[in-house]
């Protein structure tokens, strides 16, 4: 009697199964990349690489040559395949937040650039990064962004904004800037006349404009300089 639990079990061995592999090309505009598969060293063809999001909403993010990439065989087909997912390795690790010191935790979603290509070629180490480049950080209590030497992070109590020593703040209380002036683009030249067109006014008084009484004499003292 055949037993076909031997028979599926021969079959099986003879389907492509998924496997990991790395970059080797990058087709940006049809969002495809080709894959040498480990530990063979044998290159596939163009494979869709999968996408976050595809429809009235989409999210394109095509991966650097040399990163690690899943290969699933559709129906097990060697010839037809998908690059499913990628996948951080011993060289290429999770970023680490600029706001918490820490990878991304349960919960929380990191988007950082700059962090420098994996290797690729006879590339041992990671591409250079860049330190000013932009990030975001959705956390379980804030939203953080940056880049550079300028931060924002966004509460349900408010807004706060550094660029350096100077800093915002925009909450219940009203609206603070520390660490530097307020400045606009409306200018008084040295004869009085007033340029630009903008003003900085507090319940609806100038900046610019209004005057003082004087106290130890009649009159008032002309248009703030």
């Amino acid at each position: 009697m055949t037993d076909t639990r031997m028979i599926a079990a021969g079959m099986t061995g003879t389907l492509a199964q998924p496997g990991f592999g790395l970059v080797s090309a990058v087709d940006p505009v049809n969002h495809a990349v080709r894959v040498v598969a480990q530990p063979s060293g044998v290159e596939t063809g163009w494979l869709p690489y999968a996408a976050m999001q595809v429809g009235s909403l989409r999210i394109a993010c095509v991966p650097d040559t040399g990163t690690h990439v899943l290969v699933v065989h559709v129906e097990g087909d060697a010839e037809h395949g998908v690059a499913a997912v990628p996948v951080y390795d011993a060289v290429v690790m999770p970023p680490t937040s600029p706001a918490t010191g820490k990878p991304a935790q349960p919960g929380e979603m990191l988007v950082m650039a700059g962090c420098g290509a994996p290797p690729s070629g006879d590339a041992a180490t990671p591409g250079p990064t860049a330190q000013d480049a932009p990030w975001w950080h959705l956390t379980p209590d804030a939203i953080h962004s940056g880049a550079g030497n300028t931060t924002e992070t966004l509460t349900s109590g408010g807004k706060a904004w550094a660029v350096g020593a100077v800093a915002m703040t925009l909450d219940g209380n009203g609206l603070s800037v520390t660490g530097g002036p307020i400045t606009t683009d409306r200018d008084i030249t040295a004869q009085g006349t007033v340029t630009g067109q903008t003003d900085v006014r507090a319940a609806g008084i100038s900046g610019h404009a209004h005057t003082h009484p004087v106290t130890t004499a009649p009159g008032t003292t002309g248009a703030p300089q």
